[in-house]
């Protein structure tokens, strides 16, 4: 059996881009571990851990054997990056090589053999995710990891999904210019992982997150509309993930429905 570490930059990440694959990797039997950046803004209350007993809640619905805070704030998405708060360092302020070496330390004890990390896009451009794709690829080298898989999604997919989001009407904050850019190609794809048997325990770990879900974050309608739907339609629509594999190099190429099967050498 295999030790797979998810890092991800705030905790909800885990359950929408990962979610299916980390709940089948732990139903064959291997070991799943969630590293996640921040917790929150830093805005909360003293001792505010909302965010983080979420995150613990996803993972536990997904058979997670451990989640692990790096110790940074959340960076937030958009024009203005707000002070660190007292505490601790915002994610993307922080020391790339600093917060590479507390990653390394945990794939290290876990003896991890595979880490899961993000695209170079950083998915849909939030500094933090680009910033989990940079230390994440600095871990893995450090550590000796054998494989790194990036999660991401594919270009024409994310162009399908924005116009069924408009069919539905959904208040969706995004810029359609920015997203033709973003994730990933369909020729760098690797592995596309399906977990339609996993749907009920993707939609409940989404679920978990009741701040995200309630709030008024840009995600939030999308994640209201999403687990409104019966779980086979859910299932239907949230079933599969997208990993490039950077070792594999891009081109045509077999697409894999197992993590745990490297691609070839291209």
């Amino acid at each position: 059996m295999a030790t797979v570490v998810a890092f991800h930059a705030h905790p909800d990440d885990e359950a929408i881009l990962t979610g299916g694959a980390l709940a089948r990797a732990a139903a064959e039997g291997h070991r799943v571990v969630i590293a996640v950046a921040t917790d929150h803004m830093g805005a909360a209350a003293d001792g505010d851990t909302t965010r983080m007993d979420e995150l613990r809640a996803s993972a536990a619905v997904l058979g997670v054997h451990r989640v692990v805070h790096l110790g940074y704030a959340d960076s937030g998405h958009g024009a203005i990056l707000y002070p660190d708060p007292p505490d601790r360092a915002r994610f993307v302020a922080a020391d790339p090589a600093e917060a590479a070496g507390r990653l390394a330390a945990i794939l290290t004890e876990e003896r991890a053999d595979i880490l899961l990390s993000y695209d170079a896009n950083g998915g849909y451009g939030h500094r933090d995710h680009v910033r989990v794709h940079e230390v994440g690829k600095l871990a893995a080298a450090e550590a000796g990891v054998p494989r790194l898989l990036e999660a991401t999604l594919p270009r024409d997919i994310v162009a399908r999904l924005m116009t069924a989001a408009r069919v539905l009407r959904l208040p969706l904050r995004y810029d359609p210019d920015a997203l033709s850019r973003a994730y990933s190609p369909r020729e760098a794809i690797t592995h596309r992982i399906d977990v339609r048997r996993f749907a009920r325990q993707k939609r409940d770990a989404i679920a978990a997150h009741h701040s995200q879900v309630a709030g008024r974050g840009r995600l939030a309608p999308v994640m209201r509309a999403l687990l409104r739907l019966p779980v086979p339609v859910f299932g239907w629509v949230l079933g599969r993930e997208w990993y490039a594999e950077p070792a594999a190099g891009a081109g045509p190429g077999r697409v894999l429905d197992d993590l745990f099967t490297p691609a070839a050498p291209r």
